[in-house]
């Protein structure tokens, strides 16, 4: 706690001071164009990893990165979609899984209940998930396993936004695009969903950047 206490010091006499025009502008209301879904791994920084500055992104975070089914639950995930669409006018919606994903593994490998009980409940959330793993990829193991699962949850709560209504509709608009990233936290790097192929592969380089001579697989491993 004491770290964060003198991180909260520098902010506010380091930071804050220099930025103070930006944090004056956001204090009238917020903007951002991205709900960013992701998991509440603390290794993972959305601002971070996307270079971000307060106000882009709009974030929704929970264990496993999950979207629950529109109507499955009354809680925070759907009034924050609905709120992002509807209230915010969001144009992308980015699903970001992680390798070495705890929830994934707490899917495979479930935990007691009795010690778990919530975590058990919420992870029936991502039931897709697992049957497609059990159905599909039943001779996958180890951390192919965990790879493949990590992938296969982000599409399947990419279909879980397809449920709630106001994403349908504003898709229908074409006011709204789904975006399925897995971040590889010990390379820093990002694999993006490309329904085209129907595969993850490495994101691509900005157009002002040397393109790179090959683009890397995520199904090899994350």
């Amino acid at each position: 706690m004491q770290r964060l206490i003198e991180g909260l010091h520098h902010f506010q006499s380091q930071v804050f001071g220099s930025q103070r025009e930006l944090f004056e502008r956001l204090a009238q209301g917020q903007a951002p164009e991205t709900l960013f879904i992701t998991c509440a791994d603390s290794r993972i920084d959305p601002c971070l990893l996307t270079q971000s500055a307060p106000g882009d992104l709009f974030i929704l975070r929970n264990a496993g990165n999950l979207v629950p089914p529109y109507g499955a639950v009354r809680g925070g995930e759907a009034a924050t979609i609905e709120f992002a669409i509807a209230g915010l006018g969001v144009k992308d919606i980015i699903v970001c899984g992680h390798s070495h994903c705890g929830a994934m593994k707490g899917l495979l490998d479930p935990p007691p209940a009795t010690a778990f009980p919530a975590l058990s409940d919420w992870l029936s959330h991502a039931e897709a998930t697992r049957r497609i793993m059990h159905e599909k990829y039943a001779d996958r193991t180890g951390a192919e396993q965990l790879n493949v699962a990590i992938q296969e949850n982000v599409l399947a709560q990419l279909e879980n936004l397809r449920t709630h209504p106001v994403v349908a509709s504003a898709l229908a608009q074409d006011k709204l695009r789904l975006h399925g990233w897995v971040y590889k936290i010990e390379t820093g790097e990002v694999f993006v969903y490309d329904p085209a192929t129907r595969q993850f592969a490495l994101a691509p380089t900005p157009p002002e950047a040397p393109a790179r001579e090959e683009r890397e697989r995520v199904s090899v491993e994350v």
